[in-house]
């Protein structure tokens, strides 16, 4: 909030940058990253103030509203800092300045511009000022960043404006009431921890609960209406019952992280986070271990992940690691080019059921190089350990196929270059390391599974001249692939059964990850016969086959999976 003391650019030392290129990244490496990100959303910021000054706004305008914020700083500077670098200021900003350009649609422009009011609000009560800033409602409701929501008693629907003021940590709201009079409301807003949070929620006044990860106390943020990838959206408060397990899920998660330490790939300090957004609530039973149904982040909101509360904190964990690994790559590319991107969705990510661009591509690289390393830590753990060799040796693998693309790509800067050939030292590394025989067996499968799929469902073969017959292809077409024009969303059901070999094997898929490939490539072609040409049943069959018969044939069939062609039947 202070004004820099120099304009010196930011210049990273290469030991930082050698860090998170192969991955991870020390305490410093990442302070530096949060030191760019700071300097990043002061300058939007100030681009956003310029563009605010033109909004008509029945409210405190821009500029005084700015003013209290600058005031407030110098008398509580870490309070008003924090606020200022808050995931949700940086997707509002974001937002901001997409809707003044006309890219993003939302609400009134006046009540999305008085967010500004309410961080001078906020920032205010954390100063002890007296002040007054007309505000924005929404039903009778103002969202307070950091702190709650304050609801006025019988207060009006719909947007309407509304006064807030403080007074040594003391808010007073005002606006309209239903029966067309006045409302009032006076508290005193603050956070609570969930294992504090009251049972039942007040009707006046909602707390933003936060939970305990160690030393750190992280937003579990549910009001905020910019805690979303994009568009706002209104409170979802979680129930009590699902705070306390979001609670307790956080403390194993943290437990399982705190098992390892330092600047390695995979490890992460809770601390960093700056909030976690649960994805409503995660339904009667969880998704079955180790799925996560939704995790996300946003480049616009440095530290903050989206996710929905998984059945065990191995999950979570490992879903806080990959988010975290998103936000520092997000962090690099707003410091450095680091690939030439023509935004073209055609390249496979083997963790995708779509084609991807680079960019997206890069992030996923990043992201799983991560979660490999996380998985690489549990190998010496003996209630892990055998799930563990499993997922590093499938992740370590397709993290590798997704670097040699990039840097084969000819797209790449020379600091992207540079990123990435750290990756491929990291990946080479641990591809080197032992794996027990029957958990990389069961990863190897499960890459060729998914790659297969993905080209029958997203690759179109060629044209052919004639009737033909299901066999192997005899040979690769040139050039880059022919998407499918009827191409839609596939769920990756075999990544996780292949996990863990089931003791009574009865799906095909079932048989492969049993190690029996006979019993299965039966299953597949039964399967065939009901439904010819189905993707999923085609992959197995292929994948199934390419394990009995071994050859140049085989390998021709894995790589082009999409000439071989559906119509006619497999022959067992």
């Amino acid at each position: 909030m202070q004004r820099a003391p120099r304009t010196d650019p930011l210049r990273m030392p290469e030991h930082l940058f050698a860090e998170l290129a192969a991955g991870g990244g020390s305490a410093r490496a990442v302070a530096f990253l949060e030191q760019g990100e700071r300097a990043r959303r002061l300058l939007l910021l100030r681009t956003l103030l310029s563009r605010l000054r033109g909004v008509s706004t029945p409210l405190t305008p821009a500029g005084d509203a700015w003013r209290v914020l600058r005031e407030a700083a110098g008398r509580a500077p870490e309070a008003v800092e924090g606020l200022i670098q808050a995931p949700t200021t940086g997707a509002w900003i974001a937002h901001m300045l997409r809707r003044l350009h006309g890219t993003a649609t939302g609400p009134a422009l006046w009540a999305e511009t008085a967010r500004l009011n309410t961080l001078a609000v906020v920032a205010a009560l954390h100063a002890g000022m007296e002040v007054s800033v007309g505000v924005a409602l929404e039903d009778g409701a103002l969202h307070l960043p950091g702190l709650g929501l304050a609801r006025l008693p019988e207060g009006a629907a719909g947007l309407s404006a509304g006064t807030a003021s403080t007074r040594a940590g003391e808010l007073t709201v005002t606006g309209p009431s239903r029966a067309g009079g006045r409302t009032v409301l006076t508290c005193r807003p603050a956070p609570v921890p969930v294992d504090t949070a009251p049972p039942a929620d007040d009707a006046r006044w909602l707390p933003l609960r936060t939970l305990t990860a160690g030393s750190a106390a992280l937003p579990l943020e549910d009001l905020d209406p910019y805690r979303d990838l994009d568009d706002p959206l209104p409170p979802a408060r979680l129930d009590a019952d699902e705070a306390v397990a979001w609670q307790r899920m956080v403390d194993e998660a943290v437990a399982i992280l705190a098992a390892t330490g330092g600047p390695e790939p995979g490890r992460l300090d809770p601390a960093v986070i700056r909030a976690v957004v649960p994805w409503g609530r995660t339904a009667p039973l969880p998704p079955p271990p180790p799925d996560v149904r939704v995790s996300a982040s946003s480049g616009d909101s440095y530290g903050a992940m989206i996710i929905s509360r998984p059945s065990e904190p191995l999950a979570l964990a490992e879903a806080l690691v990959h988010e975290f690994q998103h936000s520092k790559l997000a962090a690099l590319l707003h410091l450095f080019p680091l690939v030439r991107d023509d935004r073209a969705e055609r390249y496979y990510a083997p963790w995708r059921p779509d084609p991807r661009h680079l960019t997206g591509l890069l992030h996923g690289a990043y992201a799983f190089t991560g979660v490999a390393g996380f998985w690489r830590d549990r190998l010496s753990e003996p209630a892990h350990a055998e799930t563990a060799a499993y997922h590093f040796a499938l992740r370590r693998t397709q993290s590798r196929l997704v670097v040699r693309t990039l840097l084969t790509s000819g797209f790449l800067t020379e600091t992207g270059h540079a990123l990435v050939t750290g990756l491929a030292r990291t990946l080479d590394t641990w591809l080197r390391e032992p794996v027990a025989p029957a958990a990389l067996a069961r990863a190897r499968t499960a890459a060729t599974l998914h790659r297969t799929e993905w080209r029958l469902r997203n690759v179109a073969a060629p044209a052919r001249p004639g009737p033909g017959r299901h066999s192997v292809p005899s040979g690769d077409a040139p050039g880059p692939p022919r998407f499918r024009p009827d191409r839609t969303t596939w769920p990756d059901l075999r990544t996780h059964v292949l996990a863990v070999p089931p003791a009574r094997p009865r799906t095909p898929d079932e048989h492969l990850a049993a190690g029996n490939p006979a019993a299965a490539f039966e299953g597949y072609a039964e399967g065939l016969e009901r439904e010819p040409g189905d993707p999923h049943l085609l992959a197995g069959w292929i994948v199934a086959r390419a394990a009995l018969e071994p050859g140049p044939g085989a390998r021709r069939a894995l790589a082009r999976p999409e000439l071989l062609l559906p119509a006619s039947p497999v022959h067992r």
